[in-house]
């Protein structure tokens, strides 16, 4: 079933690719087609999860080289399926939201699509060797996303994104590497290599962790990882922006999730440095959002802080904050995904990004003014939104790792309520202003689903705590929690 999940957006990409149509409005149609049907298929996967059944479900595992002990391996446990279903659905909204694309439409789905199947499999995969291939994959379509088809600087953008990614991957794959030698039987089964790596000594299972930690960190990103958001965020075509905010870098908290089940003595010794780092990333990241001008680097910088929050989480490994680093993944891919949504609509309508040439939207959009001021109140955890929920979790799980050291995060987090506050003042409140044609019915679709969706999460979270609830149990208790 998961292969269906994995290869269906290669095919729809095969199709936008093939299809001889000259209008690109076609292309939209078949692109959104195939993401319609990919987030359809992942639900009634997450209909078919049983939450309270075995750890991993729906596993299938096929031969891929027997002589190095590596399999096409798939499989979904609560963690994978909660990030299928927002890859899912944000990929349909970055579609959706590209129905105006003209110059280079085909080249643009054709890539959305393959991204979005890599990332399926970074998400399902149950063997390493697979998790790194489809890891690598995902490079090359927001490659060329941004070096064909972003902004004036998009080539160093492209570049710098590349090397970055690159490069952490090196030390990920030596990591693998050592963890291969130790795995029974020489396998890259994730089960196997769990297992082999809890047999190692301390500064092994360490010296390992560091390179998974430097792999997942520049994705994720982690301070001082981060070099290559702001610019990639800026250059990128606001749409991938969706997909990079909202997803990709939820693959770098995934994969940091993964590597604490395989290496738990090493996650246990550096859990207080993961904290220090999680505190520096939030207030880092809030402040650096607060300065910004540009209101695309200002949500960039911006996804550095909540980021924090999602490392925070992990490093309390108790199930508290385990699930508040979940939801958080869940909540910020959704709010990011809007904020950078409304950037690029009010991009498309003005060409400027600068904070300054905005003003009186109440008056003249006001929805652009009621779903800007929705996703930025949502960005600070307001009451009632999804990120509300995420923050408490993680916020209560680390008090009860680290007592009231944790009140200095509370405080870092109110820098995040002042960057939000200070931007929907200038941008509702009366001032200067362009003309600003308001969001057509299709925009504020789009707008009103991922809206719809933290409001949903923020009030009735039960059903996503549930889906998660047996998987994060079961990583918790490897650290005795």
């Amino acid at each position: 079933m998961l292969k269906v999940l994995v290869f269906m957006p290669v095919a729809g990409a095969a199709v936008v690719a093939l299809l001889p149509v000259r209008r690109a409005v076609r292309l939209w149609q078949v692109a959104m087609l195939f993401a319609l049907a990919a987030l359809g298929y992942a639900l009634w996967l997450a209909g078919r999860f049983d939450p309270a059944g075995p750890a991993v479900q729906m596993f299938d595992s096929r031969a891929w080289n027997v002589r190095l002990g590596s399999y096409f391996a798939l499989g979904v446990d609560g963690i994978s399926l909660a990030m299928v279903l927002l890859s899912a659905l944000l990929t349909l909204i970055a579609v959706l939201v590209s129905r105006r694309m003209e110059d280079g439409a085909r080249l643009y789905f054709t890539l959305v699509l393959l991204l979005e199947s890599a990332i399926f499999g970074v998400f399902t995969a149950r063997d390493w060797s697979l998790f790194y291939v489809f890891w690598e994959a995902t490079l090359l379509p927001l490659f060329f996303l941004i070096d064909r088809l972003g902004g004036p600087n998009r080539q160093r953008a492209a570049l710098n994104f590349f090397l970055y990614t690159l490069g952490g991957s090196v030390f990920m794959l030596v990591a693998l590497l050592f963890l291969y030698d130790a795995a029974p039987g020489h396998s890259f089964a994730m089960a196997d290599m769990a297992a082999g790596g809890r047999g190692l000594p301390l500064p092994m299972q360490l010296l390992i962790f560091a390179g998974f930690f430097i792999g997942f960190g520049v994705k994720m990103p982690v301070f001082p990882l981060h070099g290559w958001l702001p610019l990639a965020h800026v250059e990128a075509p606001s749409p991938v922006s969706i997909l990079l905010s909202g997803v990709l870098l939820k693959m770098g908290a995934y994969g940091l999730i993964r590597a604490a089940e395989t290496l738990p003595a090493a996650l246990l010794a550096a859990q207080d440095w993961l904290a220090l780092l999680a505190f520096i990333s939030l207030l880092y990241g809030g402040i650096l959002a607060w300065r910004q001008q540009d209101l695309k680097a200002m949500v960039a910088y911006s996804s550095i802080s909540h980021m924090g929050i999602v490392l925070l989480g992990i490093a309390s490994l108790n199930v508290t904050g385990l699930t508040g680093a979940l939801m958080q993944m869940v909540a910020h891919g959704l709010t990011a995904g809007l904020l950078f949504l409304i950037v690029g609509l009010l991009y498309q309508r003005t060409h400027s990004r600068d904070l300054a040439d905005y003003g009186s939207l109440l008056g003249q959009a006001p929805r652009f003014a009621f779903f800007t001021a929705f996703a930025l109140l949502a960005a600070i955890g307001l009451p009632g939104s999804a990120g509300f929920i995420a923050e408490l979790h993680a916020l209560v799980g680390g008090y009860g790792r680290w007592g009231g050291w944790i009140l200095f995060v509370c405080l870092a987090m109110l820098v995040g309520a002042a960057y939000s506050l200070r931007v929907i003042g200038r941008l509702c409140l009366p001032g200067p202003a362009m003309p600003l044609a308001d969001m057509t019915r299709t925009e504020s679709a789009a707008a009103g689903i991922l809206a719809l969706s933290i409001l949903v999460l923020g009030i009735w979270p039960a059903p996503l705590l549930e889906l998660v609830a047996g998987s994060v149990g079961q990583v918790a208790r490897r650290f005795g929690t």
